[in-house]
């Protein structure tokens, strides 16, 4: 009973009490919490009433509660805040976990019992996201195994258990081949093209790491895209960028070739014993897009458009090396840093511009004033809530009316226990249980540049615009009102969830908002309309070229999950395998001692596997919805309410299309998009 994790939070909001748990508090509460679950599963098996909605589906539904909780807590940290200790003891929690929802699904009595509840529920009046929530349940079971026969049962849970480990290892390799990377420069000449920001930040970076003279540049983003786009020094470009390449590609304990092999194997035969021709086809089934051949669609007709734009767009920044460095080929290495001199040419404008009225405080701010014009929510800043980390800013959440919302946590800077990226998470979700509204603790986890000595934190305009994509995910989160857990906030299909992240962008080139926030840190000079008229005019500047990278990435994806059983067999050779699948849009020649596979952690560490296309599909989404605000005025209350309603609040509690169309009165349309981005009329 010492262990805080299986004890009610005695703390403010019943907040996560971090500073109490210890990394030996994780394993014995897991396993308490599984004890727990398995003996609430065991009360719905032996309940001797006629299995019906109540105490068959909502009673499974609300299962397992205490083990959600203490789950989330652990793997949120074990990617916000890590160490060797904690990856080591994932590897041993997640079999458990693993092998306890194998047990669940694959309970053929549990199932049954379900599939009664399930097959007489025409005979109870229920709500439209009861009936929803049963057809997810059942099908849940189906996908997972509980029709099989005992021996492919046992075949299943051998394959998830392989791959809860392999997929944590992968993980754990790129971090660990980023955190190993350190290119320190010594002399002063190598420093030539970089801002002072950026030098001032490297030194400081590279005293913390216990370098007494010299500037420590390494593969975290805030590192890494500004020396690529500034530094005039080629060959430090081009071995940065050999490194940021090579992460779980090299010829050491991290390479991540052979778990590829063995994770896109192990789908794929899973997909097969459950019914499947491939793991993509037995993803997409709970998809929007439904079907493989829907996502090459929308594939193809973005091709036709970007993809000989974007050879254009090349060329154009080829050219232009050659005019003003006589540089004879055009490399990987050189595009961010010629791309970015003539972004600065054509528009006169670029980061280093831009960054002084972005003060990462005011960027944040100006995310909760667009929130607060658009839904009438406010974000107050809270010191009585316990945090896993110094960097964390907490914030309480509250409606129009002044009543609670969410607790919501902002970890912005990057550090070695981190990974890298940016992502929205939940510690805690929504629901409606036994009268109560239980409102969510929600986060979002960023790597952005640190405050220097002389200076706060300056964000680029992409880290703006990033801040604002994850602020859309926690939107989805905090405004969340549903009855049932696994259908609230950001529980909806893969291909939707990207909707209100992508959305929430939009409002960066927006003069209306920018004067929100956009104020020089120095002189509180609000940006100038001529600048903000650049960044407008630049927003589609190497769009094609862009468009053709996501494109890239989710053919990437595809190719790897479109394989039935018996092809994933045949994969000998990763790259060769990665080059074959991207060629249809590559724009570079490739690069043989880098692979984009073996650090993709989205689809072989994260949960975009057979997914990745939901970037794309998700645009079509956003460009579609945002020309309703364009239309009614970016902050007209009535459309932000009307988008609060139908999409935000309802989750994943009614098909996505059914709730779009609600929002938007039509299906969406990729014309929007082609519009957008400047590639159709």
């Amino acid at each position: 009973m010492n262990n805080p994790l299986l004890q009610p939070f005695q703390t403010p909001y019943a907040s996560i009490p971090f500073e109490e748990i210890q990394l030996t508090h994780y394993l014995p509460a897991i396993e308490k919490a599984i004890e727990i679950a398995k003996q609430e599963i065991e009360t719905i098996k032996s309940n001797p009433n006629t299995p019906n909605f109540t105490n068959t589906i909502e009673a499974y539904e609300r299962s397992g509660k205490l083990l959600s909780t203490i789950t989330s807590i652990f793997f949120n940290l074990n990617s916000a805040h890590t160490s060797d200790p904690m990856q080591a003891l994932a590897q041993e929690i997640s079999p458990k976990l693993t092998a306890y929802s194998n047990e669940v699904l694959m309970d053929t009595e549990l199932f049954h019992r379900i599939k009664k509840a399930f097959d007489s529920l025409n005979s109870e009046t229920l709500s439209q996201e009861q009936h929803f929530l049963a057809t997810k349940i059942i099908k849940s079971f189906i996908r997972n195994g509980a029709e099989l026969s005992e021996e492919d049962k046992n075949q299943l849970k051998e394959i998830n258990t392989q791959l809860s480990t392999l997929t944590l290892t992968f993980g754990e390799h790129v971090l660990k081949d980023t955190n190993a990377f350190k290119m320190l420069l010594t002399q002063e000449e190598e420093l030539a093209g970089l801002p002072d920001t950026y030098i001032e930040a490297a030194k400081m970076a590279a005293e913390q790491n216990g370098y007494e003279h010299g500037w420590l540049v390494t593969l975290d983003y805030p590192s890494y895209i500004p020396f690529m786009q500034y530094s005039t020094q080629r060959e430090l470009r081009k071995k940065l960028f050999l490194a940021f390449g090579s992460k779980g590609f090299q010829a050491n304990d991290n390479n991540n070739e052979s778990i590829i092999q063995s994770i896109v194997q192990l789908r794929a035969h899973r997909a097969k014993l459950l019914g499947y021709a491939s793991h993509a086809l037995y993803t997409l089934e709970e998809r929007m897009a439904i079907h493989p051949d829907q996502v090459y669609h929308l594939w193809d007709e973005l091709i036709e458009f970007a993809y000989p734009k974007a050879q254009s767009e090349l060329s154009e920044i080829a050219e232009y090396a050659r005019k003003t460095d006589n540089l004879e080929q055009l490399e990987r290495w050189d595009f961010p840093y010629y791309s970015e001199k003539l972004k600065k040419e054509k528009f006169n404008i670029d980061d280093e511009l831009l960054k002084p009225f972005f003060k990462l405080e005011n960027v944040v701010e100006g995310a909760f004033k667009t929130a607060e014009k658009l839904f009438g929510i406010t974000f107050r800043p809270i010191h009585n809530v316990q945090k896993y980390h110094a960097d964390v800013t907490t914030y309480e959440v509250l409606d129009k009316d002044g009543s609670y919302l969410a607790l919501f946590y902002a970890d912005f800077h990057p550090r070695a226990s981190k990974r890298g990226g940016a992502w929205m998470t939940s510690f805690r979700d929504q629901n409606k249980y036994d009268g109560i509204n239980q409102r969510p603790f929600v986060a979002i986890v960023c790597n952005f540049t640190k405050p220097t000595i002389s200076q706060p934190s300056l964000l680029t305009f992409n880290e703006v615009t990033t801040l604002f994509h994850e602020f859309g995910h926690a939107l989805h989160g905090i405004l969340a009102d549903g009855h049932y857990e696994s259908l609230s906030g950001t529980s909806v299909f893969w291909d939707f969830v990207e909707l209100p992240s992508q959305l929430m962008e939009n409002w960066c080139y927006e003069k209306e908002c920018l004067d929100l926030f956009a104020h020089h840190y120095q002189t509180g000079e609000t940006i100038p309309f001529e600048m903000v008229q650049k960044i407008k005019e630049s927003a589609n500047y190497l769009a094609a070229y862009q468009t053709m990278r996501q494109v890239g990435l989710g053919m990437l994806d595809m190719a790897w999950h479109k394989l039935s059983a018996d092809e994933s067999q045949d994969i000998v050779n990763v790259i060769q395998f990665e080059n074959e699948a991207t060629k249809k849009v590559a724009l570079f020649e490739p690069w043989e001692a880098t692979s984009t596979s073996c650090s993709f952690s989205h689809i072989f560490s994260g949960g975009y596997s057979a997914g990745y296309y939901s970037y794309k599909w998700a645009e079509v989404l956003e460009a579609d919805a945002f020309e309703v605000f364009k239309e009614q005025g970016i902050f007209n209350p009535a459309t932000g309410a009307s988008y609060r309603e139908h999409i935000l609040s309802k989750g994943g509690s009614e098909h996505p299309m059914v709730l779009y169309k609600r929002f938007r009165g039509q299906e969406p349309s990729s014309a929007a998009l082609l519009r957008k981005c400047g590639l159709k009329d």
